[in-house]
């Protein structure tokens, strides 16, 4: 395990791509972050398949996160991801037909727990529930969970904390880290990932996109 929560620069706003991706992705090469994704829509999937390529080219390990709860829907978001050669599939409600197809072309798959709802997404059910469903999830095989922490309607910090310590994979905290405060939070608990999307481009952590993804950087490698 990384000694400090992994950051996942999302070139997204309210959970869709937004339209300059590769634009704002070639002004930020070369910042710090390791990890990058999108979302499964609106971009065209040629658009995607070449953003990706560029991100691979550098480098980048790269993610599709897809917002989709029906199985139609979530294998669809599965065969994009495959299609544009990413690293990893994250979202999706699970399916066990999607860990397969996952499992038979070499994708992660981390995928939601909990009774996830809308677009943005919400976040419901029980934290104990939501722990007992992902460790069901790992023991069929995934990768690891994609946890909407902050877009939970409970105790955000207690699912987070609670989740990090009982489920014994890697967690990734996505959607909503929009303040010092959150990464805190995330240093203390230090889930394996977290990603930030629209708090970028809201400017919540200083002026430039890639200036932003440093300073996020280096906050979390500090002790």
């Amino acid at each position: 395990m990384n000694t400090h929560p992994e950051l996942i620069v999302m070139l997204t706003y309210n959970d869709c791509t937004v339209r300059n991706a590769a634009e704002i992705f070639e002004q930020c090469r070369n910042s710090k972050a390791k990890y990058w994704g999108f979302k499964e829509k609106p971009l065209p999937l040629e658009d995607m398949k070449k953003l990706f390529a560029d991100m691979k080219e550098c480098g980048k390990t790269t993610l599709l996160e897809v917002v989709a709860y029906t199985e139609e829907e979530c294998l669809e978001g599965a065969r994009m991801a495959h299609a544009c050669q990413t690293d990893y599939l994250v979202g999706t409600k699970y399916f066990d037909s999607v860990n397969t197809y996952c499992k038979e072309h070499g994708l992660k798959y981390m995928p939601f727990v909990g009774e996830v709802t809308e677009r943005p997404s919400v976040l419901n059910g029980t934290i104990d529930g939501m722990i007992r469903e992902a460790n069901e999830y790992l023991a069929k095989g995934v990768d690891g969970i994609d946890l909407l922490g902050y877009r939970y309607t409970g105790d955000a910090k207690e699912l987070i904390r609670r989740f990090v310590q009982e489920v014994h994979a890697p967690v990734c905290v996505a959607g909503s880290v929009n303040s010092f405060t959150r990464l805190d939070d995330l240093k203390e608990i230090s889930p394996w990932s977290f990603t930030i999307g629209s708090a970028f481009f809201d400017h919540k952590f200083g002026d430039t996109f890639a200036g932003q993804i440093d300073t996020v950087c280096d906050y979390m490698e500090q002790k």
